[in-house]
């Protein structure tokens, strides 16, 4: 059984307007497969082996019942940040959109003072560039954003390439985090081997699966952050059971961000309590209707993405 999904978003979010995927039943319960659009087949293949994990096999058992999670802010104006950190439901750490095409320096120092105002000077705020900056970008930036925010917990993937982030985590005091550099990498331990980085972000569909995970981060022995990949709660699932089965680093993930979408999958979306996201399944009981079109045009990707990787649908029964 399949289901696709669409729901138009809050706020614009790494230029899109709106979310939408496919939801696998297997024997093991509901799975997501939402690559994004612009991502062809063969970048595709991972994102529905780990559909096919997760709907197949289920989860490994978890360390514990429910993980922190953070706060997703999209490059939006002051006012609006502060009031989504306020409206968190408890989250005690931000993340925070930079770099947007349009904006300048002054709105991203802008929206972080915000973000740190509601939040409070205890709670941590770390920042996202999606590798847009050269080097010298980021080294004259972040020492003013970190500024901003009042110190940041880190900054991921302010550079597009590791030997960027190389460089800019030798000369800036903002810790970095991997995010592009690991799942898009034809090499993901280039960065350890590096030193380009403090923190790894890991996102189960894009990584294959939650195993795959599990067994990336044994690999590179290093602090983990799991994020997601703007998913339904039914793949924000995956991403928690992620989160569960790794050691406890202290970091929050980024999973949270079911709150970006106007409508969920499911009546009891996974959405946090206290700053935390429970250790739980998600049923797409409540999905929104979508247009005919756009469940042709899912069920024809997961058949050519199958097809491309050798993966058998049969197994989903």
């Amino acid at each position: 059984m399949n289901l696709a999904w669409s729901s138009p978003l809050r706020a614009r979010f790494r230029s899109l307007d709106a979310r939408d995927g496919l939801l696998l039943r297997g024997p093991a319960g509901w799975a997501e497969f939402s690559p994004f659009w612009e991502y062809d087949d063969e970048v595709a293949v991972p994102w529905l082996r780990a559909a096919l994990e997760a709907a197949t096999e289920g989860f490994p058992a978890p360390l514990r019942d429910r993980v922190p999670v953070n706060v997703t802010i999209p490059a939006v104006g002051p006012e609006l940040a502060a009031r989504l950190v306020r409206d968190s439901r408890g989250c005690t750490t931000a993340k925070v959109k930079v770099a947007e095409p349009g904006q300048g320096l002054e709105d991203e120092v802008e929206r972080l003072a915000a973000v740190r105002s509601a939040l409070g000077p205890t709670g941590q705020i770390r920042i996202d560039a999606n590798g847009a900056w050269t080097a010298a970008e980021a080294v004259s930036v972040l020492p003013v954003l970190d500024r901003a925010a009042g110190g940041l917990q880190y900054a991921e993937q302010p550079c597009r390439t590791v030997a960027e982030l190389a460089e800019v985590r030798r000369r800036v005091a903002v810790p970095i985090a991997a995010d592009e550099s690991i799942r898009r990498a034809a090499d993901p331990f280039a960065v350890k081997r590096a030193g380009a980085a403090d923190v790894v972000v890991l996102k189960v569909q894009p990584l294959g699966g939650v195993r795959a995970c599990l067994e990336l981060a044994a690999e590179l022995d290093m602090p983990v952050v799991v994020s997601s990949a703007l998913e339904s709660s039914v793949g924000i699932a995956m991403g928690v059971a992620l989160a569960a089965a790794l050691p406890d680093h202290g970091l929050a993930s980024g999973l949270a961000t079911v709150q970006l979408l106007e409508r969920d999958v499911s009546a009891a979306p996974l959405l946090p309590e206290d700053g935390h996201l429970p250790v739980r399944p998600a049923e797409p009981d409540a999905a929104a209707e979508v247009e005919p079109e756009l469940t042709a045009r899912w069920r024809a990707r997961l058949e050519a993405v199958a097809l491309r990787g050798g993966l058998d649908l049969g197994v989903l029964g």
